[in-house]
């Protein structure tokens, strides 16, 4: 068998309303939840389980591969909840998307403080 992600553990603030921010972000379910963890799972299998954590919240990156339609209608999302985005990881270029390898990207933050990213085309490619 190749090796595969299967999930990971996020933590958040409240997991529930990271879950739901990042599902509603990318127009996902939110999972039922199961002793500490809210999960989102994506259409390559890999979920990402949420869960509270009584401690400083370090700051992660979580990166996700989306068709170019999926991207618009995020983006959309974002744009309409008033969420501040940028076109790269530094947060030095606000209110930009970037045209990184032919696709488009941005980045945002969770609710936690996490970075999130949308991207049409993978790095490199």
């Amino acid at each position: 068998m190749a090796v595969q992600l299967n999930h990971t553990i996020v933590h958040a603030l409240n997991a529930q309303e990271s879950a739901r921010f990042l599902a509603d972000i990318l127009g996902l379910e939110v999972g039922t939840p199961w002793g500490p963890f809210v999960p989102v799972a994506t259409a390559n299998g890999v979920t990402l389980d949420f869960a509270a954590v009584p401690a400083e919240i370090v700051m992660q990156h979580y990166a996700f591969l989306v068709s170019e339609e999926e991207f618009t209608a995020a983006f959309e999302r974002i744009r309409q909840a008033g969420i501040t985005y940028w076109a790269d990881p530094h947060f030095e270029r606000p209110g930009e998307i970037n045209h990184n390898d032919g696709g488009r990207g941005v980045y945002f933050l969770d609710p936690a403080g996490h970075g999130l990213e949308i991207i049409t085309r993978p790095y490199g490619g």
